[in-house]
């Protein structure tokens, strides 16, 4: 008999060969464990490899989409009961109609049998799991009780005192007992029932699903023909029921059933297998887990070692929010189902397996299947010993052995099956050279073109990131063909290579950005100095200003710095080697989105800027609004604020050195008015300015610049004109020159606040990270600045302008609904904008709605404003500046992404 006490080797070592185990090896490279014995065999359960230990309770990904699926049915029940009340009294109506016609002797048995039975079933499936030792299920079906009994109380009081009447109605009526009474609008005990029945897992068992459903069934119907409810109530309560069991499972933790190593040990004896010792397989952190499943290296008594994979809940739980979102975005060819059953699981990578071998390719060859319990399966194989492809030395990687994955793929398509997922650790090779292809479980049989394609452009972009793109295309065309992967060129898009190629890619793209950064900054630097040798002949630094000759010098040596350093993605080099072979091939990319990311924010965007303006205008009576406006100064308004966005573009443009077009940049501001409401102010016009100056052609490190120095300019800029009205208001009513109290009060808090932050470690750690992060980038963009008069001015220039557009344009919102009497100064008018647009900035919410609405408004009346006046004037104000330019700002937002401007 077997050395009961060997472990495997690792299951992608070469030495384990495909023949018998060396156990006597093995169990020298392998700590002992302890052996647990079976009672029905006298062989240890012996599993390597560091077995985790198992915690007892898991957060499950679905029953988090289950809660979620049940708010948002519970949402969508009480909008068609709060909307559609013709539709809910009809439907009501006919319910009564048809239950009235039931017999009375018929729906009084139905009543008492199912009020007796709710209670039994739940109280006879407690003691059958009690009995059987399973009572955490128990625990968790009474804590959801409890808190679906809580929740019901809730609604119901809620529904009492605070719902709309037209939910009122639909989830109550009359009741036929308690004269001038209403029915309950949730059901108190029939609410925690359903909780407690989905909490333990009663669904997962077909008789007393059946049995409680029955039941509840009954139920319903009996207390709708007696008139103690409504069909709507019924639904939410279920809703109820159904959502708070979820959320307690989600919250504490289902218990966890994942079979361990010695559950696979008895399952492998259960098919036939004698085995000895199990070994989990390492996984590095590079390669894609997902849905994979747990591998385990298996040796046996009798006969050469097996390779085991687990699959489980759990494990198919992982990746699920990515693959659902890949469905979202993707169309239906690009990306499986997300939901899949474990019986699914199992049937498509046994269907995949026998399919491989069948079309010729060399895949592992299945022996065996098998459930291990009623939440995972064990799919068996034939060892097949080796090393994947990443994990292969770079001299060992062969064209023969290129040419060779080429062939396994060639086989498989010659079948249309397509494997989905060709990276490297799903490409291995054993010691004789032989390439053989693992992980076919999220393979298609039957595949159309476009996914044979994929995986040929997938193994394209894997073979090229270790052997270059030449010797990758080059192998392909060898065995494929030019014509096939020409063919796959559309495909050749990050959007349909894998999650850990896209890494990858990513990866590689910093590195060359990085080092591009670094030959730019040693350009400048040899030719500053260069320029400072030449001024001093080496004697002593430059006094002079440089001239522009020597500027134009510096900047033609950043520029062949960066053609220099400048290299191609692999995906674009690629695309070169192929084109080589075939000029003629197609190259524009397929279109592989169902939804572009880009037209997903642009809907969700769209529809907060529409609640949030919807929420503005609700309570404001418009008919008094408009009678009483002076209509010109509303024009005067108006103009104010269009020029705003000439004065904006002039900001940004006097920070920028490059040549940008002022038209383009204009409309990139009226753009910013759409942005600005979806996002905070200091976050999406940063965002967008970026965006715009890098598809400009302005490099992203000093578009970024530019944008920060406008942003830094803008800062002081704003905070001397704050300081300046600020003192000008509190001068306004005496001819004394002191400034005003609370301009004294906000420069002692701000030195308070300067003190403080420079006292404590912590906070001046992060303050000159903050600052020399900022200076870094800005400085050297507000040195090339200054070097360009004109610019300098057109920037400030810009911000004085920008400023006093706003100011002006609120002033005439205010004359537009005051008179003489109720006037302000210009002064007092700029310090409450000024105000006002600083806490905006600061707001979170986006466009600074809420909080710059409140601010102008008190700060309005602080000054002397009656509170009639002060109210329309910001309404119209805002109005001007924030809701009304959205629907041109969306126009130009979508019109400079279509032109590539965005």
């Amino acid at each position: 008999m077997a050395d009961t006490s060997a472990s495997a080797s690792r299951p992608d070592s070469a030495d384990a060969g495909t023949g018998d185990a060396d156990t006597s090896e093995g169990g020298k490279k392998s700590a002992e464990r302890k052996a647990v014995p079976d009672p029905d065999d006298a062989h240890s359960d012996e599993v390597g490899g560091d077995e985790p230990l198992l915690p007892a309770r898991v957060h499950r990904p679905s029953d988090l989409v289950r809660l979620l699926v049940g708010v948002l049915a519970i949402a969508v029940l009480l909008a068609i009961a709060a909307f559609a009340h013709g539709t809910t009294s009809g439907l009501e109506q006919d319910i009564n109609k048809g239950t009235g016609q039931a017999p009375d002797l018929f729906s009084k048995i139905a009543g008492l049998v199912s009020s007796i039975a709710i209670l039994l079933v739940p109280v006879a499936f407690a003691i059958e799991r009690l009995i059987k030792r399973d009572g955490l299920r128990i625990a968790d079906g009474v804590l959801a009780a409890v808190l679906a009994h809580g929740a019901t109380l809730a609604t119901d009081l809620w529904v009492a005192r605070a719902a709309p009447e037209s939910i009122r109605d639909a989830l109550t009526q009359p009741s036929p007992v308690d004269v001038g009474s209403l029915t309950d609008p949730v059901h108190g005990y029939l609410a925690p029932v359903i909780a407690y029945m989905t909490a333990v897992g009663m669904s997962r068992r077909p008789r007393w699903r059946t049995v409680l459903w029955a039941v509840l069934v009954l139920y319903a119907f009996s207390m709708l023909v007696a008139d103690y409810t409504t069909a709507f109530s019924i639904a939410l309560t279920v809703l109820i029921g159904w959502t708070v069991a979820y959320g307690t499972l989600y919250a504490v933790g289902s218990p966890n059933v994942r079979p361990t190593g010695r559950t696979l040990m008895a399952g492998l004896r259960h098919v036939g297998f004698r085995p000895v010792s199990a070994a989990r397989e390492e996984v590095s952190d590079t390669q894609e887990t997902g849905d994979r499943g747990r591998r385990y290296f298996v040796t046996l008594e009798d006969g050469p070692p097996l390779n085991v994979t687990v699959v489980d809940r759990e494990q198919q739980a992982q990746g699920f929010f990515y693959r659902a979102w890949r469905n979202l975005t993707l169309r239906g060819f690009a990306t499986r189902s997300s939901l899949q059953s474990l019986r699914q699981a199992l049937e498509q990578e046994a269907l995949l397996a026998y399919a491989a071998i069948a079309a010729g390719a060399n895949a592992p060859k299945l022996i065996a299947t098998s459930e291990l319990g009623p939440d995972a399966v064990m799919l068996v194989y034939e060892h097949t010993g080796g090393h994947t492809l990443d994990s292969l030395p770079d001299d060992e990687i062969t064209d023969e052995l290129l040419r060779g994955t080429w062939h396994q793929v060639r086989a498989l398509q010659s079948r249309r099956i397509a494997h989905r997922r060709l990276v490297g650790d799903a490409i291995l090779v054993d010691r004789s050279g032989r390439v053989i292809l693992t992980d076919l479980r999220v393979g298609e049989i039957a595949a159309n073109n476009l996914l044979l394609r994929m995986d040929i452009s997938q193994l394209l972009v894997t073979l090229g990131l270790r052997v270059g793109a030449e010797r990758a295309v080059a192998s392909a065309v060898s065995v494929l063909g030019p014509d096939a992967v020409a063919d796959c060129l559309p495909m050749l898009q990050p959007i349909a290579l894998s999650h850990s190629t896209r890494a990858t890619l990513r990866r590689l793209a910093r590195e060359r950005a990085q080092r591009e950064r670094e030959a730019v900054l040693e350009a400048s630097r040899l030719a500053k100095h260069a320029r400072s040798e030449e001024a001093t002949g080496g004697t002593g630094p430059v006094l002079e200003k440089p001239d522009k000759k020597a500027v134009r010098a510096e900047q033609r040596a950043e520029k062949r710095a960066i053609d220099e350093a400048r290299e191609e993605d692999l995906l674009t080099q690629i695309h070169h080697q192929v084109l080589l072979i075939r000029p003629q091939a197609p190259v524009e990319p397929a279109r592989l989105e169902r939804v572009r990311p880009r037209t997903l924010i642009s809907f969700i965007a769209g529809a907060i800027a529409a609640y949030f303006l919807l929420t503005q205008l609700t309570h404001i009576e418009f008919g008094p609004l408009i009678s009483n406006a002076q209509w010109g100064w509303v024009a005067t308004a108006v103009l104010f604020s269009a020029a705003s966005y000439v004065a904006a573009a002039m900001a940004l443009l006097g920070f920028v050195p490059e040549r940008v077009p002022f038209l383009r940049t204009m409309a990139a501001q009226v753009a910013g008015s759409f942005v600005k409401i979806v996002a905070p102010p200091a976050v999406g016009g940063v965002a967008l300015n970026t965006r715009f100056l890098q598809r400009a052609g302005v490099r992203p490190g000093l578009a970024v610049a530019s944008v920060g120095a406008s942003q830094l300019v803008g800062l002081g800029t704003h905070a001397v004109m704050l300081l300046a009205f600020g003192y000008l208001t509190g001068t306004e009513k005496t001819p004394s020159l002191s400034p005003s109290r609370t301009v004294i009060a906000g420069l002692l808090t701000v030195a308070v606040l300067v003190l403080v932050v420079t006292s404590v470690p912590v906070l001046r750690k992060f303050v000159v990270t903050r600052v020399r992060s900022l200076f870094a980038g800005v400085v050297p963009r507000m040195l090339d600045v200054l070097q360009r008069p004109q610019k300098l001015l057109t920037g400030i220039g810009g911000m004085l302008l920008l400023t006093a557009c706003f100011v002006l344009s609120l002033d005439a919102s205010i004359r537009a609904f005051g008179t003489e009497d109720t006037s302000i100064s210009i002064a007092s008018v700029a310090v409450v904008f000024l105000a006002g647009n600083a806490l905006g900035s600061a707001a979170p919410t986006p466009g600074g709605v809420g909080a710059v609405e409140a601010t102008l408004t008190l700060g309005l009346i602080a000054v002397g404003l009656p509170s009639e006046v002060a109210a329309p004037a910001v309404l119209l104000f805002r109005l001007l500046t924030l809701w009304l330019p959205a629907l041109p700002g969306w126009l130009a937002f979508n019109h400079l992404t279509r032109k590539g401007a965005l």
